[in-house]
């Protein structure tokens, strides 16, 4: 029965839960820790081994499971660069260019880029798949692009030596590292810039209905989308800032040509090399050839020494000039991802400025109504002293004493008819006053 199952069931991922395993404890709730991250192919327990997904230069991709201090030998980087990828902790977005890996942590996009792969947390994040899957395309179409061009360079040759109609230097033609870290920003501005639309979308509506209609839920609802758009505008900003440090230090943009520095350091190496191979030769030819007694100084080294110096001046002096010549073309790749950034962050910006005159005019509208408030107030307090002079008198009439005045039928009418008088003339009085000292508009 157990063959027949095993048969039939398909394989299971390296990456998946082993329920059977001891070790294993599901959580409380019967659902499994961070979901959207693969955390147990991250990082196995007892093993500290975690899958990556590796993408070479040609576009094939596969899932390794490499362990921390492996990988920091592989990628040459100090272990506080690793812990900048680690999924379980939340750090800002960085980009490091380093002797011979560049580190990446844009949002989503974990990733170490050397100059022959690309290194990938292995995750269940639609954006990490995606960015898997575009990185093989360009990969792939500049594959392509590069026979096409071969070939019509053969053909162009054949036809006119002199003129050369695809060259290897094109002004299009990025590195590895480069194309990788390309998509990368690609990759980061596009979710941003995705976020900032939807939460448009929700504002501006949300917004005009609060002005029309003030409400607690709406209110609530405002300070609930405020509250997200400070948390995004903070994450754009860093992305930003990152991407103008980098512009604006020439060193960390040359750091992170890693395809040049690897052919340099093939060169010097097959250089040094050679010169070993022409030393052993020397050194047999002075085998043969009679030695001196007398102690003479030895030429040969004087001559490698010097040729040496020459060289490693020569060799810097080649790399700081062209650094300076091929950094344009990182600057140009940044530049064009600082703008698309920067314009996410002007719509935010206006997003928040938008959101800071509704509340102006929210408190202009709460100050209206409450002096409005204040207003009619007055009035009352004044209404109410002019009705207390009607029980002023009706108090002085009513005690306990007689005079001739009592006596006559119409007394009471002219004291309503006096006293209303009376209080009318007050009430206007204060009325006047009011619009006198600009109190109220009446």
């Amino acid at each position: 029965m157990a063959d027949l199952k095993e048969r039939l069931l398909p394989p299971k991922p390296a990456s998946a839960v082993n329920l059977r395993d001891p070790s294993y404890r599901p959580s409380a709730s019967g659902r499994q820790p961070f979901q959207g991250v693969d955390v147990l192919g991250l990082k196995k327990r007892g093993q500290g081994l975690r899958s990556w997904i590796r993408v070479d230069t040609f576009g094939n991709s596969q899932v390794i499971e490499v362990d921390k201090f492996t990988m920091m030998r592989r990628c040459d980087l100090p272990a506080r660069d690793l812990r900048l990828l680690d999924p379980l902790f939340v750090y800002p977005s960085t980009i490091l260019g380093r002797e011979k890996a560049i580190v990446v942590n844009l949002e989503q996009i974990r990733c170490i880029i050397t100059a022959d792969e690309v290194l990938l947390l292995n995750s269940l994040d639609s954006y990490v798949l995606q960015y898997v899957v575009e990185l093989q395309r360009r990969l792939t179409t500049a594959g392509v692009g590069e026979v096409w061009q071969s070939e019509g360079t053969d053909l162009s040759r054949r036809g006119n030596r002199n003129f050369d109609m695809f060259g290897n230097t094109s002004p299009d033609y990025l590195p590895f590292e480069f194309r990788a870290l390309e998509v990368a920003l690609e990759s980061a501005c596009t979710f941003l810039d995705s976020q900032a639309a939807e939460l448009e979308i929700e504002a501006y509506p949300l917004l005009d209905e609060l002005t029309s209609k003030i409400s607690t839920l709406n209110l609530e609802r405002v300070r609930r989308l405020k509250s997200r758009l400070v948390a995004l505008t903070r994450r754009v900003q860093k992305v930003r800032d990152e991407i103008e440090q980098l512009m604006d230090d020439d060193g960390d943009m040359a750091e992170m040509y890693l395809t040049e520095k690897k052919s340099r350091m093939e060169t010097s190496l097959s250089g040094d090399q050679s010169l070993i191979g022409y030393r052993s030769i020397d050194g047999a030819l002075s085998v043969s050839a009679p030695v001196s007694p007398v102690s003479s100084p030895p030429d040969g080294r004087k001559l490698e020494k010097s040729l040496s110096i020459a060289r490693s001046r020569h060799d810097s002096m080649r790399s700081v000039e062209s650094a300076t010549e091929n950094i344009e073309e990182l600057e140009m790749l940044l530049e064009a991802y600082f703008v698309v950034i920067d314009n996410t962050l002007n719509k935010l910006t206006s997003l928040k400025e938008y959101i800071d005159d509704t509340e102006d005019f929210i408190n202009i509208q709460l100050d209206n109504v409450r002096n409005q408030l204040i207003q009619f107030e007055l009035i009352l307090t004044t209404a109410t002293f002019v009705v207390a002079i009607f029980g002023v008198v009706a108090g002085i009439f009513g005690m306990n004493f007689q005079i001739p005045f009592f006596d006559d039928p119409s007394a009471f009418k002219w004291v309503l008819i006096i006293t209303g008088v009376a209080g009318a003339v007050i009430f206007c009085s204060f009325l006047w006053f009011f619009k006198y000292r600009r109190l109220m508009p009446l």
